[in-house]
């Protein structure tokens, strides 16, 4: 009975091994977009993570004909809570809180995409993944919103 005990366990690292090297234990990452009028929202982020490692949080705002004023995000606040942070880059050139929301405005971009990438990786104390919710704004309301989610894994 013991023989076959440590037979189960050692079949089970070896899964676990298998996984690790094959990168089923990495960072997964998805791309989600939304699209309103001239203005199309896309964000790529790590769906699966693990505490510890570096993941992306990357913005792309993409309009026809450029930008005729400053870029504003709403996105929700708390799910940066499960981060360690260098930033973001560019820097927004005026960010609030307001409730469970952060707004981010940058300065219009050159030509018709703003990019923003937000430098980080997950806390080694996390446990649990966030949700959010991506939002470009017009003149105060949301033009193209995205929904996301992290899940974290032990």
């Amino acid at each position: 009975m013991a023989a076959w005990g440590r037979r189960a366990f050692v079949c089970l690292m070896l899964v676990v091994v298998i996984a690790g090297v094959t990168g089923l234990l990495g960072v997964h990452t998805s791309t989600t977009t939304a699209s309103g009028g001239d203005t199309t929202l896309s964000l790529r982020y790590a769906r699966i993570a693990r505490a510890g490692q570096d993941v992306p949080w990357q913005v792309t705002v993409t309009r026809v004909g450029g930008f005729k004023g400053p870029v504003t995000l709403a996105v929700t606040g708390s799910y940066f809570d499960i981060f360690e942070s260098q930033g973001f880059e560019p820097q927004p050139s005026t960010e609030t809180r307001s409730g469970g929301t952060l707004y981010m405005s940058f300065d219009p971009p050159p030509g018709d995409t703003l990019q923003v990438a937000y430098d980080a990786y997950i806390q080694p104390s996390s446990q649990q993944g966030r949700s959010g919710r991506l939002s470009v704004l017009e003149n105060g309301r949301p033009i193209a919103t995205t929904h996301f989610t992290t899940t974290l894994m032990p």
